[in-house]
């Protein structure tokens, strides 16, 4: 590499330290490439998921799911964030290193510009640095959106980052927006001790699934405590002295809410504001997410994006798997494409979990498919210990086969270890195993993988 007083060039730029960025940059540092990693914030060395998404929040789920009912809720959530803490600090840590100690990185701290095809421009402070490489890749994820209503500014007001830190810890909680971020919260501080109101702009939870799935998952949450609002709109918050209190509006009716504080889980967008992408000649949508093709690339020649910042579902592991895309392009035979995916299972880290992978019933049925399904109940499922011993039988497990091959289209598990057992199943789809060879499987016992025993034996024609 060649550093000229305030100027750097390398062989790949990486603007982002996200997953795809941090796995992608080490394989190429491994390779002897030159390799610049641009992150504008130290506390983010590692990527979104070590240190604000997917991990830290895991971590305060299984410890909601410990908490005792005689623990004091307000002292037991602040040892649970300083475990959180703990444990996130190591990973950055590890992370850091990851890159750090590798001869042919470059680590650069600051905020990163466009100023013209694949060079850039960052800023840290009062210093500044400019970077150009042949290779560019843009993986600066994704911000919580916020809706531009009175009061929003309230400090009462978080995002799914800082309510990570609350404190005091809320007592009365609302949740808006009854995706995966706000439902995986809902559970987790109700677990905590919170009283939690879900407020759900929608007639109904999960649409996008079947009515018994996502009747048991409202049942579920109910069981837990947790209110939830359908047709619910946030019109403003009045901040006080002790409370928030929220102007709302519950199919066509005003209502008020006194809460403590307030999660706005109102979606995710594309970080691209301020990368100044227009001087490099890169496209993105009306979202601001950066247009690509399915090897990643985008309309700049030699410019790659990876992750959240492209839009679409936003998953750590689909990070990853763009990193191989790129890897491909950069150092295989390019054939590796976003069209090689199929059956990419998904998890709401709900208590238990919420796990699926490929089609619903409603969506078999309307692509004419003539369908077997199976629905069990997880308590009364007989070859199913595992949540018994646990002592969480809750849930159900739902799988749709196609009943002309035996193929499985489709699974919804919700029950205890659901996040682990939907791999199986997905792996089943991507290799043509048939919903009988699951059947008559031979699993671990006590485990939650035994229902597809007998989950699998009860499958039905659709009436």
């Amino acid at each position: 590499m060649t550093n000229s007083g305030n100027s750097l060039s390398v062989d790949v730029l990486v603007i982002g330290w996200g997953k795809g960025g941090k796995t992608l940059a080490a394989a190429l540092a491994g390779l002897g490439q030159k390799v610049a990693m641009v992150e504008q914030f130290a506390s983010m060395h590692g990527g979104t998921c070590i240190n604000i998404g997917c991990v830290p929040t895991k971590t305060l789920v299984h410890d909601a799911q410990e908490r005792r009912e005689d623990d004091d809720a307000a002292s037991y959530w602040a040892r649970a964030v300083q475990r959180r803490d703990t444990l996130i600090g190591t990973l950055r840590d590890v992370n850091h290193h990851l890159l750090a100690d590798l001869d042919t990185v470059t680590l650069v701290d600051g905020r990163a510009r466009f100023v013209g095809e694949r060079t850039v421009e960052v800023c840290g402070g009062e210093d500044r640095l400019t970077v150009t490489a042949p290779t560019v890749v843009v993986n600066t994820g994704a911000v919580p959106s916020r809706p531009d209503l009175p009061g929003i500014d309230s400090p009462r007001v978080h995002d799914s980052t800082s309510l990570q830190h609350a404190d005091p810890f809320p007592r009365r909680l609302a949740v808006v927006g009854a995706g995966p971020i706000g439902l995986e919260f809902a559970s987790m501080f109700a677990g905590f001790g919170a009283e939690v109101t879900v407020l759900n702009r929608r007639p109904c939870l999960l649409p996008a699934e079947d009515e018994e799935v996502a009747a048991e998952v409202q049942s579920v949450l109910e069981g837990d405590g947790i209110t939830v609002l359908h047709e619910a709109d946030l019109r403003g918050v009045e901040d006080g002295a002790e409370e928030a209190l929220l102007r709302l509006e519950v199919a066509g009716r005003s209502r008020d809410l006194a809460v403590d504080a307030v999660l706005l889980a109102t979606g995710r967008r594309p970080a691209t504001d301020g990368l100044g992408l227009e001087a490099a000649g890169i496209d993105v949508d009306e979202r601001g997410a950066i247009v690509v093709d399915e090897h990643l690339r985008t309309s700049a020649h030699g410019v790659f994006a990876l992750g959240d910042v492209h839009g679409g579902a936003q998953q750590t592991y689909l990070s990853l798997d763009d990193h191989r895309i790129v890897l491909s392009q950069l150092t295989g035979d390019g054939s590796r494409s976003t069209s090689d995916r199929v059956a990419v299972p998904t998890t709401t880290f709900l208590t238990p979990p919420l796990a699926a992978v490929g089609l619903t019933e409603t969506e078999a049925r309307e692509q004419g498919r003539d369908v077997l399904v199976a629905t069990q109940k997880v308590a009364a499922i007989k070859a199913m210990p595992r949540p018994k011993t646990l002592g969480d039988p809750r849930g159900l497990v739902k799988i749709v086969v196609d009943a002309d091959t035996d193929e499985i289209l489709g699974a919804r598990l919700f029950h205890v270890d659901a996040q682990e057992v939907i791999n199986l199943i997905a792996l089943a789809m991507r290799t043509g195993t048939t919903a009988t060879q699951l059947r008559d499987g031979i699993w671990t016992h006590p485990s939650s993988t035994e229902a597809l025993n007998e989950t699998l034996g009860k499958l039905a024609p659709v009436e």
